[in-house]
């Protein structure tokens, strides 16, 4: 019989039960892929790793990322989180992950306390922002059943943008922030009249109030009812605010799970390089508990 160990952190919340928790699987290349995914139905976070050998012996590992019901190319979370525990457990030299994920390479910079410890990351999207198609105010009041005057077009309409995991951005009135309330019908139906979607809705609606914004990310065709920090979708949405706000860079607080009472924080980043738009998000993380997975 063999056994892979696992641990649990939170992250982007510096307290205990707060953030978005990730388990982490750790020298798992001994359990195959349909293993892997039913592990990350049986963990039910939103997402779930697996750390292998790097295929690229200049990484420090290859890391496959599981929500419910599909692998994914990119995640923000599960990046930090994943550099966190091995970080903790030796698995990184110095301060620099490099990961080797479906979307590319996932740098990710430990951050530390006074002690040397790590205590969270800064994580860049291996992919720049790319945007798409824009949806109408309808189709995105439905799925959430607020009305049509609460979406804010003053920046962008309803939008398509990805750093490698896509979203529809949405800006909403601050009040109606907390009444958003998926539909899953609306989904389905989104999801059939959108094909070039490949059947992936999710939708990220949020608040600003200058640098501050106060959002919420419902994925309920990917097994994400609503997830409580967002590192893959924060990170394009800073790029594409930087692209419609203007600027060489750009920053935004956001906070997130707040409906869900699970407070999340995060940094997300957006800059220039030629004529790409790079991203990053950063916070920080809090181990909670470990164990074994015999096969």
């Amino acid at each position: 019989m063999a056994s892979v160990r696992f641990e649990t952190v939170d992250v982007f919340t510096d307290r205990r039960f707060g953030g978005n928790p990730l388990a982490v699987f750790v020298e798992a290349d001994a359990i195959d892929d349909a293993t892997m995914q039913a592990l990350a139905a049986e963990m039910n976070y939103s997402e779930t790793t697996f750390v292998l050998r790097a295929a690229d012996p200049a990484n420090d590992a290859r890391v496959r990322i599981f929500n419910r019901k599909h692998e994914m190319p990119f995640a923000g979370h599960p990046m930090i989180g994943t550099a966190f525990v091995m970080a903790r457990k030796g698995m990184i030299d110095g301060d620099m992950a490099r990961l080797e994920i479906p979307a590319g390479i996932a740098k990710v910079t430990l951050s530390r306390d006074a002690n040397g410890s790590p205590v969270g990351g800064t994580v860049e999207a291996p992919q720049p922002v790319v945007m798409g198609m824009e949806f109408p105010h309808e189709r995105i009041a439905e799925c959430l059943q607020i009305a049509a005057s609460d979406i804010v077009a003053t920046t962008h309409a309803p939008i398509f943008a990805t750093c490698g995991n896509p979203y529809i951005f949405a800006e909403i009135e601050r009040d109606a922030v907390a009444r958003c309330t998926p539909d899953l019908a609306a989904f389905h139906r989104a999801a059939d009249d959108y094909p070039e979607l490949n059947g992936r809705f999710s939708l990220f609606v949020y608040a600003r109030e200058e640098r501050t914004l106060w959002a919420r990310m419902f994925a309920p065709l990917a097994g994400t009812w609503e997830d409580p920090a967002t590192g893959s979708a924060n990170a394009p949405l800073a790029g594409l605010l930087l692209d419609r706000l203007g600027g060489d860079e750009i920053d935004f607080t956001v906070h997130q799970g707040l409906e869900m009472g699970r407070p999340s924080l995060i940094a997300a980043r957006a800059w220039r390089v030629g004529p790409e738009i790079r991203t990053s998000v950063s916070g920080t993380s809090v181990p909670i508990f470990s164990g074994t997975f015999d096969f």
